[in-house]
């Protein structure tokens, strides 16, 4: 055994393989995060309504609150990924997790909404790092043929955080002595468990090679989407869609994504590989994983503020009532996973899924302030089981298409831009929410009643007449059913794209294997 003064690398030379109960208890640590990190982004959403209310924030910042966190979270995912490669993954994970506490705390303590999009992108700058960390420690930890059977603890954990996290949100708001704010600090004690837990019970070597961070190209891709997230936002609310102020954001945003394109064309370790598009599946499966986060996210995240304002639900209920898409979308996904292992067949799923889904947005862009929870629930399922089927298969087949060394490249990129998707589809049909509830609330109101079409606040129903309560109930009502009309044809077009992707049988061998099998051919080519 090394004695404690031993050099760090001396100690890393030859590290012991972990056995399976310390690889157990690892992963309770490792569970606990995941767990807070997915209950972050879905305690928040029935508590958001009486948050903007409180803290008299605009349909905007409402829209913000959601996309801030998404999109650094998207950002951070690749530069988590590569800083694993260079530090050790036990720190790099312990701090992703301090960062969420910080986020959580200044979140929880929050005098107005300026300070809670701060607080936003905190979170989601750790939340980023548990995302792209808990995989690779994983994979670290545990041999690929064994990865299986912790596979189905992974998905119960993100299953129960989905399900439970809009529920303890609506009880947290609903109850008079606690309120809003522990949607936020609620996650605290249990982040601070799982850095505990993992400082006890993790074990890893630092395996360092050399790697160059793409600051630069990391920093263009950043900036140049979020300045188009800006834009979408601002658009129609601060100055009209066609104006000098357009065109001067959508230019710059377009000529900075440009040059991050030449950035990572040239740079050793870029951020988003470029060469992973020259696969056809991987380049159709990005496009429509990004439609799907457009359509999925921009759409349902204003779900939550529908059934409270439009169908005056409280928190609780609005929590519950989610529970149709969750478990349609759990149900379908695994369903569909057995099948493809079963019979090896993928691309049937693919289709069904986007059919589904835009049966699922057609539908749900019908609804109004007289909706019945039961068809409600009925059309939310059947988005659920469209989105089950397709989202994660669009990954399978972009895995299935690549050369093994570029698995996680392929896996991180379909990540990426699925995310970014979900932030450009919450930002830009955010936008056409508050524009519409404005316009709609001038026409029925009078101009007055809307606030100059500036604010367009968020309004409190609790003081609100009888008669505007029913003409406010109408105008969400109609404003939540366009966007999923705006999404349905984003879907179709999803379902569209996979028609294009050619189906190969999947491989019977684990990364690992491939990879090995991969490096063996290589070398004997080269001895020839």
């Amino acid at each position: 055994m090394s004695a404690p003064t031993a050099p760090l690398d001396a100690v890393e030379a030859a590290p012991a393989r972990m056995s399976p109960r310390e690889v157990l208890q690892a992963l309770s640590g490792l569970m606990v995060g995941m767990f807070v990190s997915i209950l972050a982004s879905t305690v928040v959403a029935n508590a958001l309504p009486r948050i903007i209310a409180d803290l008299h924030g605009s349909q905007t910042v409402y829209t913000w609150i959601v996309t801030t966190e998404l999109l650094a979270m998207t950002a951070t995912v690749p530069l988590w990924g590569k800083m694993a490669d260079l530090y050790s993954k036990k720190l790099l994970i312990q701090s992703s997790l301090a960062l969420f506490v910080v986020g959580s705390l200044i979140a929880g303590f929050t005098p107005n909404v300026e300070v809670l999009l701060v607080s936003r992108i905190v979170q989601g700058i750790g939340a980023g790092g548990m995302t792209a960390l808990a995989t690779i420690v994983m994979a670290a930890m545990i041999p690929p043929r064994e990865l299986g059977r912790y596979a189905g603890i992974f998905g119960a954990v993100f299953g129960v955080g989905t399900i439970a996290g809009p529920l303890i949100g609506g009880v947290l708001v609903d109850t008079s002595w606690l309120g809003w704010r522990w949607c936020f600090l609620i996650g605290v004690p249990f982040t601070l468990l799982s850095i505990f837990l993992l400082q006890r019970t993790l074990h890893l070597p630092v395996t360092r090679r050399k790697v160059r961070i793409d600051w630069l190209g990391a920093l263009l891709i950043t900036t140049g989407v979020s300045l188009l997230l800006i834009w979408s936002s601002l658009a129609g609310n601060k100055f009209e869609w066609a104006s000098g102020w357009s065109a001067l954001m959508v230019a710059a945003g377009v000529v900075l994504l440009g040059v991050a394109v030449f950035v990572e064309s040239r740079a050793a370790e870029p951020i988003i590989p470029l060469k992973i598009f020259r696969s056809r599946t991987v380049s159709l499966a990005t496009t429509a994983s990004v439609l799907v986060g457009v359509a999925m996210f921009g759409g349902t995240v204003f779900l939550s503020q529908y059934f409270q304002i439009s169908l005056g639900k409280t928190p609780t209920v609005a929590g519950l009532m989610s529970l149709p898409m969750i478990f349609g979308l759990l149900v379908s996904s695994t369903v569909a996973g057995q099948l493809i292992t079963k019979y090896g067949r993928w691309k049937m799923y693919l289709v069904a899924g986007g059919a589904i889904m835009t049966a699922g947005m057609v539908l749900l862009g019908t609804i109004d302030a007289q909706t019945s929870v039961v068809l409600l629930s009925i059309y939310m399922a059947v988005l659920g089981i469209g989105v089950g089927m397709l989202m994660q298969n669009l990954v399978l087949a972009a895995q299935n298409d690549v050369p093994a060394q570029e698995l996680g490249a392929a896996t991180s990129v379909l990540t990426f831009f699925r995310s970014m998707g979900g932030a450009i589809g919450v930002s830009a049909l955010g936008a056409v929410l508050a524009s519409r509830i404005t316009s709609l609330t001038a026409e029925k109101l009078g101009p007055a009643a809307a606030g100059g079409g500036s604010t367009n606040e968020v309004p409190d129903l609790t003081k609100l007449p009888e008669p505007v309560l029913r003409i406010v109930q109408d105008v969400y009502g109609i404003a939540t059913a366009d966007l999923f009309l705006i999404g349905a044809p984003l879907a179709l077009l999803a379902m569209i794209v996979v028609l294009f992707i050619k189906e190969k049988p999947l491989h019977t061998l684990s990364g690992e294997e491939r990879r090995a099998q991969e490096e063996a051919a290589q070398a004997a080519s080269l001895s020839h």
